[in-house]
């Protein structure tokens, strides 16, 4: 009988992926045989908070893991939310390859986890006041250095989509959107 291979779940976002995640990424792929990189709200994109598309954090993660010293094979999964915390567990097991142990650091992933019996693993965080995604867009935003806070492959794919013209363009029309009244139209828009 074959012997039973240990494959892990590791939960984000990656908006954008960063240094930290590629480390945990590298830190992951030496303790399981297999990594899953779950790209959670893959749905989601081209707003402040989600500006990426799950397609293009996909891309993040294979393009980060092939240019990394990762000891495990590498899959990116994207995940779509779904409006249910009950069900979601469930819904991602539906997407992936079985998966013997999940890693997150969100209270809410690790919760669903737990109460479904699935075991949660621990990993260590990487200078987490500098790299943290919220940090990193708003550098974007604002027009301050943000390119070594990601892997390099990152900054090709955020190139490549023009992604931080987009998160500029989004953080525009977002500001705009809270000074229209209800119900009027976008200026430009055709009536």
């Amino acid at each position: 009988m074959a012997e039973e291979r240990e494959r892990g779940l590791f939960v984000g976002r990656f908006q954008p992926l960063h240094e930290g995640h590629r480390r945990v990424i590298e830190t992951l792929g030496g303790e399981v045989d297999e990594l899953l990189v779950g790209v959670g709200s893959a749905g989601r994109s081209h707003s402040v908070d989600d500006p990426y598309t799950g397609g293009e954090r996909v891309e993040m993660v294979l393009r980060t893991a092939e240019a990394t010293d990762v000891a495990a094979p590498v899959h990116p999964v994207p995940l779509r939310d779904v409006d249910r915390n009950a069900v979601w567990v469930s819904h991602v097991r539906s997407l992936c390859p079985e998966f013997s142990v999940v890693y997150s650091h969100n209270p809410l992933v690790v919760r669903l986890f737990r109460e479904a019996g699935v075991p949660v693993g621990a990993f260590p965080t990487y200078d987490r006041e500098r790299l943290e995604g919220t940090r990193i867009r708003r550098r974007m935003l604002d027009g301050e250095p943000w390119r070594d806070l990601v892997p390099g492959p990152v900054v090709d794919v955020v190139e490549a989509v023009d992604g931080v013209e987009r998160l500029r363009r989004v953080d525009r029309d977002d500001a705009a959107d809270v000074d229209r009244v209800p119900g009027t139209p976008d200026v430009g828009d055709d009536e």
